[in-house]
């Protein structure tokens, strides 16, 4: 996994013009394709058609789905083992979001800081859906690999 992670750091990080500026939308969506392309077949009842979907914020919740979003959050930094990184998932929007989206999602990440508290990871992967789902009602412009 965190081979995988380095792998997208590295990838997203050649295309910067520099480490403070945000991506363009492209570089966004080719790390987020990245991650989806590590977390999909982890999880072979997740197809493709579901990932989009959740991608458009159409969020299931089930095993499979929760899970592969926890995969794709745990790639992000945002979640690890159940609980809601608030301060890596604000470094990580630093580096992985356009500036045009870094305000909106700065205030999404504070308003869901508490979404996980009191929920267990196994077997179901119930913090990912929680906070996932916290968040795209919390930012307008919802972006998921």
């Amino acid at each position: 996994m965190k081979l995988d992670l380095l792998l997208i750091i590295v990838a997203v990080g050649i295309s910067l013009p520099g480490s403070e500026a945000g991506v363009t939308e492209e570089q966004m969506w080719s790390a987020g394709k990245l991650m989806r392309d590590v977390c999909l077949p982890k999880y072979p009842k997740v197809t493709a058609e579901v990932a989009d979907g959740i991608r458009n914020g159409q969020i299931p919740n089930n095993k499979d789905s929760n899970c592969y979003i926890n995969c794709v959050l745990e790639m992000m930094q945002a979640i690890k083992k159940g609980k809601f990184q608030v301060e890596a998932s604000l470094k990580q929007m630093d580096v992985l979001l356009p500036d045009s989206y870094k305000p909106e999602y700065r205030q999404g990440i504070n308003t869901c800081k508490d979404s996980t508290v009191g929920l267990k990871n196994a077997p179901n992967c119930d913090p990912a859906h929680a906070l996932l789902s916290c968040l795209k009602s919390n930012i307008k412009v919802f972006v998921f690999p």
